[in-house]
């Protein structure tokens, strides 16, 4: 399985956080290589690396798209609007689907910049 964070938006307009699991199946990848796990495929149009100093801080906003972050290195604080604080560091994967309401608040520790890889996803 492979768990990653879901934040959306309720019919209300508020965010939040949900834990999600994807099943990942043996599949042919890279053939002749030996079959890989897979989860099923996600129709993307963009990718881009995204960097924020240390100590960034963006008040209430929303995603700009429907978009998928790795989280690769530093650490971000995110708040949404139903007042949960999650913390996310190198490793992590966020699904932001948060593209009405309220949105929610991102931080940057105070210790290193952010790096991420950002998957913006089809409608």
């Amino acid at each position: 399985m492979m768990k990653y964070t879901r934040v959306y938006t309720d019919s209300n307009g508020a965010s939040h956080f949900d834990d999600v699991e994807t099943e990942l199946s043996d599949a042919g990848f890279a053939p002749p290589a030996p079959p890989l796990l897979l989860s099923p495929y996600y129709a993307t149009t963009r990718f881009v690396f995204c960097g924020a100093p240390a100590g960034w801080f963006g008040d209430w906003h929303l995603a700009p798209k429907r978009q998928i972050i790795f989280y690769l290195r530093g650490k971000v604080e995110i708040e949404v609007s139903d007042g949960e604080i999650r913390h996310f560091g190198p490793g992590d994967i966020v699904l932001l689907e948060d593209t009405t309401g309220v949105g929610h608040i991102g931080r940057i520790g105070e210790a290193e910049d952010m790096l991420s890889a950002v998957v913006q996803l089809s409608d």
